[in-house]
This record gives structure tokens, sequence and C-alpha cells, in this order.
């Protein structure tokens, strides 16, 4: 068996947003009472855990969510671009409603291709980007475990291909609540398996190849 290293996938915890814009990377959105909670619940989760490294996207919601954990574990929290949420066309603006997203016609040439996304940045890309995040906290964290906060399109679609899984996918499918954690098992360089638990939620316990 090679080196065993966890890299910890965590989803940043509820935002403040009480506009329901789709915030994506726009600055200043911080986490809810809510979300601050799930923080700490997060936090609690790793209590125990062996974290030796601790990185986050810049945006404001995931640093926070890294906050309560770097404390608990006396860590700085280091910042990857890489970890940063998902390009798209459509940021700054309301999902639903009247004068929501699907509500312009201005916005419809954007949805022809779902496969791309053509509203937003490749699948491709994102894998590409994750994939070098992770290597860099393995790297880091070499036999021991690693926590990296980001967002749930970036996770899940590195799970995906982690799970050798199609990219595009229906957003509704995604198993990346808020504050879950995605976890990669590394033997050596290769990821073995991937757990993924929610402890701020019952939707709880699942094993992937």
């Amino acid at each position: 068996m090679g080196e065993q290293t966890v890299v910890h996938l965590v989803r940043h915890g509820e935002v403040h947003n009480p506009d329901g814009i789709l915030y994506g990377r726009m600055p200043g959105f911080r986490l809810s009472d809510d979300g601050a909670k799930m923080a700490q619940r997060v936090a609690d989760y790793f209590a125990d855990r062996d974290v030796r490294y601790l990185v986050a996207s810049p945006l404001q919601r995931a640093q926070d969510t890294a906050a309560p954990l770097a404390r608990a574990k006396d860590l700085p929290v280091a910042v990857d671009e890489r970890l940063i949420e998902a390009a798209n066309t459509f940021e700054g603006q309301r999902w639903g409603g009247k004068g929501g997203i699907l509500s312009r016609r201005s916005n419809w040439p954007h949805l022809r291709n779902p496969i791309k996304p053509s509203w937003g940045e490749p699948y491709v890309d994102i894998v590409v980007r994750m994939s070098m995040a992770v290597e860099a906290a393995r790297q880091q964290a070499r036999g021991h475990q690693a926590v990296c906060v980001s967002h749930q399109l970036p996770i899940w679609t590195m799970r995906c291909a982690v799970q050798g899984r199609r990219l595009w996918h229906d957003p509704r499918s995604r198993q990346c609540a808020l504050a879950s954690v995605t976890s990669l098992h590394f033997e050596g360089e290769v990821v073995s398996h991937v757990e993924y638990v929610e402890p701020c939620g019952d939707g709880g316990n699942g094993v992937g190849a």
C-alpha cells in the first residue's frame, strides 16, 4: 500500500442572500447566521482528525467557513484561486420569478448547450484546476489530511471526474449539500475511494468507488 493521505473537499455554509441573487464569484457574500453555525459544525467534525493543511477559495463565504477550523487546529488558511466558484454568465441576476434568468430572452442563447455548458466555465476546465488544487493539498499534507473549502459545482465536478462519471449533469442530482464533506482517500498518488458526509444534516453518509 502507498502513503495514505486524505484530501477533504468542504462546501461552504449557507450564505446571507435575501435577494436570491446568483452571486457566483461576486465579492461580499458572507455566511448567514445559520451558515456560521454550519462552519462550526464542520470544525467540530474535524476535531479528532489529523488535519495538517487548510486551504480555501478566496471568496468570503469559503473563508468564513474555514475560519472556525483554522482556530480549532491553530492553522493558517492558505488561499488557492483554483478552488473558486465556477464562472457563470448569469452572475448577479436572480434565478427565479419575474425578471429572473429564465424569463429574460437575452439569456436564452446562453442555454443552448448544457453539455459544455454554454452559460459558464467548461466542466473540463473546472476539473483541470480542481485537480491541480487537490494535488497541491495532497503534497502539503502527505501522510496526513488536508481540508479544501470550495463550492458546490467545482466539488461535484471533481468527484464526477474521480469516479469516472460524465461531467455534464442535472444540477438537482448533485450530492454536495451545504457544509458537506467529500473526502478523497489517496494511496500514494492514486484515489482509492471517495466518502461523502453531511455534518449538518441527516442526508449523510455515502461511499463511492
